[in-house]
């Protein structure tokens, strides 16, 4: 009788250290949640950027390493499948098909026709965009504030006039400005109708460059070099993708070449004011984090538009290679960034 009583003890206590391992566990797996998304949920994570360049990869890099901040950690709690498609629309269609085909719980679509050809399927997939520089002329919503869709994302609209007369600071004798870009971009040519209206009014003339593909850009180029005082291009996927061409033409030409975003000055263009491109990285992601935690839908978080707070680019050894003068008032601003 003692000894059946004895095991009888000694079941109980078994027992009551497995209740107790058990609640521990359900203790941490709260935790967990709170860090990024329960750990019993592993997040498929589609990223898409239209093509490889500076500007893209710092944007998609940027995703990358602010959701792993959050907790959303690629092979840990989640799969981030982060393709680029050689400027090639169908190739966006494809990766988008393969991302719903996978399951995806969340679509990252880097540039302005990425997120066009992602919209569609925000019907089903959650669609954050990030670097379309109108959003609404875009087709993507009808407002910045709600889009009304399960879609949103950031806008990396530019400060036209304040480029624009950095460029003009710069350079006083501008009065023929390039304006090189696809004409494919939506995004490029509704910068294009800004940019016309502000020379309009400073009595500049502007002479358009097209270029439809990377390997059509060398050509128009050189075409503007050597009609003009200067060369602007906005963030344009097909220029950005071939800067390093440009800024030979520009710089054999000495023609300042004024662009659209900061690493297109780190890849040779001369200069511009605008904003950090990994800030909109980082936003992009704490949206698609709010999304997936379940905190927030799409058509809750308004569009964020980078357009304050902007800082002055200058790629020196461009300015020295042109023999461009940087005004002190530039040179010594508090906001200007030097790349070599």
């Amino acid at each position: 009788m003692k000894l059946r009583k004895v095991l009888a003890l000694a079941a109980a206590a078994v027992m009551a250290v497995a209740a107790l391992a058990s609640c521990g566990v359900k203790e941490d797996s709260s935790n967990d949640s709170k860090a990024g998304g329960s750990s019993e949920k592993h997040y498929k994570i589609g990223i898409v950027q239209i093509m490889e360049h500076t500007s893209l990869n710092t944007i998609r890099d940027a995703v990358i390493d602010r959701l792993a901040e959050l907790g959303y950690v690629d092979g840990k709690n989640c799969t981030i499948d982060a393709q680029q498609a050689n400027n090639e629309s169908t190739t966006v269609q494809q990766i988008l098909d393969q991302f719903k085909a996978d399951g995806d719980d969340i679509i990252i679509a880097i540039t302005t026709p990425c997120a066009q050809l992602a919209a569609p399927y925000s019907e089903e997939i959650p669609v954050v965009f990030s670097a379309v520089t109108d959003p609404i002329g875009a087709g993507l919503c009808d407002s910045l504030e709600s889009t009304g869709a399960n879609i949103t994302g950031t806008s990396d609209k530019l400060a036209i006039t304040k480029i624009l007369d950095f460029a003009l600071e710069m350079k006083p004798e501008i009065k023929t400005l390039g304006y090189l870009y696809n004409t494919g971009e939506d995004n490029s040519v509704s910068t294009l109708k800004e940019v016309k209206a502000y020379c309009e009014e400073k009595g500049i003339t502007v002479i358009e460059g097209a270029a439809s593909n990377t390997s059509e850009v060398q050509e128009a180029a050189q075409n503007l070099a050597a009609k003009c005082d200067a060369v602007f291009s906005p963030n344009d996927n097909t220029i950005a993708g071939a800067m390093g061409t440009v800024t030979e033409v520009m710089n054999k030409a000495k023609v300042p070449m004024f662009v659209g975003a900061d690493s297109m000055v780190m890849d040779g263009g001369l200069g511009t004011v605008g904003i950090e491109y990994s800030d909109l990285g980082k936003e992009t992601a704490n949206m698609a984090a709010q999304i997936l935690s379940g905190e927030k839908k799409a058509s809750e978080i308004p569009i964020k538009v980078f357009n304050e707070d902007l800082s002055t680019y200058i790629n020196k050894t461009t300015a020295d290679t042109i023999g461009i003068t940087i005004p002190d008032d530039i040179a010594n601003g508090e906001k200007t960034v030097y790349f070599n």
